[in-house]
């Protein structure tokens, strides 16, 4: 089994401050405190960020000291100074373009997980995904998700719209052998309600095309219940993240709809021009952060009972590469936003980023397992019990502990 390569005992940057602002975990990371579960009706939502996010980009370390030399240019500066990180604690901040996670991180509803990754060791974004999504250590060794077999698993199982897959396609995390729905956005302009009760009636007499007629009026009737409808006709072809948002809030914020939600983003992948507080990768930082911040909005009160987790395939080069960018890395950075969340937190057994601390001598060092992170969330926020996240959600992961008070309990 592949297991994430842990590290001796170091000196640690700017461990005072790091006390002061924000929880410093040790590799034990996983082996916390059991909470129970408290939810009124938990929602999770899904962000997969296809491409592999900088996340020393996304959540510089400016206090380690050999994190400006590694940058060069494109390193973010102090806190404080123009264009500088938003402070998190004396090691870590946040990409200027992030400033709806910002302040969340002060309203204590995100935690940072650092230096964290899946069990996959090479760099191929093909292979990289399907570990992220297949819940084994190994690339295309599933024909099924995690999340589908943890729903499967959860007191919720029997619903069939338990979840919700948006977007083009049902990602792998989703298949498996829970029911779920999913949504689309229309590539048709709207039809009257002449056109719609003929199809209806053409469709009457099959048994496959009525029901999923029948499934995708109702999910649309839902999104539009959250007045997002509108807005989304508009946004079509121009703003694929306020729609997917619109119609995620729509189904969640429904007292009978789904309890989880899954949808990716692309362009992730800044093997050139990736820029530093500007640029390239501020851009789609950008895009995200307010993708989310609309996320809360629409939610509205069910956001005190949300938990978002992005989460990406694997990393980037701790080092800017000859085209101004990075290339595949392997640790990378995992966000958990919601009210849900017990935040104000980074959590991170920070490996450092000196030559002979880095992975391969090229890349962030691993020093979280994210199943850990995984199995903490699903085990609390959804219920799925221990036993069956060791064995068929995470299959032979017994060894990988539950990292446990990531929710307000």
């Amino acid at each position: 089994m592949s297991r994430i390569t842990r590290l001796p005992r170091r000196e640690f940057l700017g461990m005072g401050a790091l006390a002061a602002g924000g929880a410093f975990l040790t590799s034990r990371l996983c082996l916390a405190n059991a909470a129970q579960v408290t939810r009124r009706r938990a929602r999770f939502v899904l962000v997969i960020l296809r491409g592999a996010l900088d996340g020393l980009a996304a959540v510089p370390p400016h206090g380690d000291r050999d994190y400006a030399s590694l940058r060069g240019e494109f390193a973010l500066r102090p806190p404080g100074e123009a264009q500088g990180a938003l402070p998190l604690n004396g090691l870590f901040g946040l990409h200027p373009a992030l400033n709806f996670l910002h302040d969340s991180y002060a309203a204590r509803e995100l935690t940072v997980l650092h230096a964290v990754a899946s069990p996959y060791r090479e760099r191929s974004h093909f292979d990289g995904q399907d570990v992220l999504e297949n819940g084994t250590p190994l690339p295309h060794a599933s024909q099924s998700g995690w999340l589908n077999r943890a729903l499967a698993e959860s007191p919720g199982a029997a619903r069939r719209d338990s979840a919700v897959a948006l977007g083009q396609n049902v990602p792998l995390v989703m298949r498996g052998p829970a029911q779920v729905t999913s949504w689309s956005p229309s590539k048709l302009t709207g039809l009257d309600d002449d056109t719609l009760a003929r199809i209806t009636d053409l469709y009457a007499h099959d048994p496959v095309l009525s029901v999923r007629l029948a499934d995708a009026l109702a999910a649309d009737a839902m999104v539009a219940q959250s007045g997002g409808m509108d807005g989304m006709v508009a946004a079509r072809g121009a703003d694929r993240y306020a729609e997917i948002v619109h119609a995620a809030a729509g189904f969640l914020r429904q007292e009978e709809g789904p309890q989880v939600a899954v949808f990716d983003t692309t362009g992730w992948d800044t093997h050139a021009n990736e820029g530093g507080a500007a640029g390239q990768l501020a851009g789609r930082l950008t895009a995200l952060d307010k993708g989310l911040a609309t996320l809360r909005a629409e939610l509205g009160p069910a956001w005190s009972d949300t938990a978002v987790l992005l989460i990406t395939e694997f990393g980037r080069t701790a080092a800017i590469n000859g085209t101004r960018g990075t290339d595949h890395g392997t640790a990378t950075v995992a966000l958990l936003v919601g009210g849900a969340v017990a935040g104000g937190r980074v959590i991170a057994d920070w490996p450092g980023l000196s030559s002979r601390s880095l992975y391969q001598g090229r890349d962030l060092m691993p020093t979280l397992d994210l199943r850990c992170v995984l199995k903490g969330l699903l085990e609390e926020h959804l219920g799925v019990p221990t036993r069956a996240l060791d064995s068929s959600v995470f299959p032979g992961s017994d060894r990988v502990r539950p990292l446990r008070g990531l929710l307000r309990t």
